[in-house]
């Protein structure tokens, strides 16, 4: 098992936001003002409730257990105009191969498989946290959704 304390800042906050920006490229593949608001709750409290859900796993505690950002707080802050759901979803998928790589080098096949397995946890549960239709009821999964985490998945080699 790695040490937490062995990886930099940089290197957490890499592993923090590679999980995020996975999240909000759901989010973002496909949204309504209602169906953002839902998505952008339900990552948070993945990833709010990391620590609690992953007790055994000392990299998600040292990432989120007394992490205090939430993907509201990231959400509120203005994107740049040029923004598109295909550069949200690029720069994600970026995060994820330099993440891997840091734990590549830092963490045990478990550890790394786990992370893996906690980043698509928290895309999925963005994506299914709102459906289509009027105020986020309807079919839960868009087809759009379904692409993006797809391509995440296949990023994360899962």
């Amino acid at each position: 098992m790695a040490n937490p304390a062995n990886y930099s800042e940089t290197e957490l906050n890499t592993l923090r936001q590679a999980v995020i920006m996975s999240g909000h490229a759901v989010v973002f593949c496909e949204f309504t003002v209602i169906s953002m608001g839902i998505e952008i709750a339900a990552l948070g409290k993945e990833i709010m409730g990391a620590a609690q859900n992953y007790p055994n796993s000392r990299l998600i505690q040292k990432l989120f257990a007394n992490y205090t950002e939430t993907p509201e707080d990231a959400a509120e802050q203005e994107p740049p105009a040029d923004i598109t759901p295909e550069r949200i979803l690029e720069s994600a998928q970026g995060l994820i191969r330099k993440a891997l790589s840091i734990l590549s080098e830092k963490a045990s096949p478990e550890e790394i498989q786990e992370y893996k397995q906690f980043i698509y946890t928290c895309a999925d549960r963005v994506a299914n946290a709102a459906g289509e239709g009027l105020f986020g009821t309807g079919e839960k999964v868009s087809k759009k959704e379904a692409a993006t985490l797809r391509e995440l998945k296949a990023t994360l080699g899962l």
